[in-house]
């Protein structure tokens, strides 16, 4: 091996981890400013959630129209699913308690007194 050769491979391969490890600290650095922002998103909901209870008005209300907006806004971006009219597992006339119109099996109560053991 010449070792011209070898220096000139170590060089590439030490700029190469420079590289990834640059690109590393970036996604690093995108993923904290995310949580940032969602810890801030957080904190206005819960300032506002603090306010409209201060005032009397329902809070739970407001929380839900906020994950409405926020779903909505998700949601645009992806194609709705059609969903296909679903025939119900079981017929009208099924009704555990009763006893009628299930499987084969029935409940019993167990046998009174202590158990035999």
């Amino acid at each position: 091996l010449e070792p011209d050769v070898v220096v000139r491979r170590q060089e590439a391969l030490a700029a190469a981890r420079l590289r990834m490890q640059e690109e590393l600290n970036a996604q690093a650095e995108r993923y904290k400013e995310k949580q940032r922002q969602l810890e801030e998103e957080k904190r206005r909901q819960k300032i506002a959630m603090w306010e409209s209870m201060q005032e009397g008005k329902s809070y739970k209300g407001n929380l839900k129209l906020n994950q409405q907006e926020v779903e909505s806004g998700a949601s645009a971006s992806t194609v709705p699913k059609s969903k296909p009219n679903k025939k119900p597992l079981r017929g009208g006339g099924y009704n555990p308690l009763s006893g009628e119109g299930g499987g084969t099996c029935s409940w019993r109560p167990g046998r009174r007194g202590p158990s035999a053991g």
